[in-house]
């Protein structure tokens, strides 16, 4: 039988740095396998605010 490959895809988790909102969303480890860092919208702090990959 053939064995199944790893998938690729792992979900993680954006922090907010200003409060305890956060996002979940999937990333490619192999294309991307550094930490995420991305500017998204906090509706508690209602700003653009920089969001940081956590562990989910």
């Amino acid at each position: 039988m053939a064995r199944k490959k790893e998938n690729a895809r792992n979900k993680i988790k954006m922090m907010s740095t200003e409060s305890s909102f956060y996002y979940t969303t999937y990333k490619n480890k192999r294309n991307s396998p550094d930490k995420l860092e991305l500017k998204k919208y906090d509706p508690i702090v209602r700003k653009h605010i920089l969001f940081r990959e956590k562990k989910l």
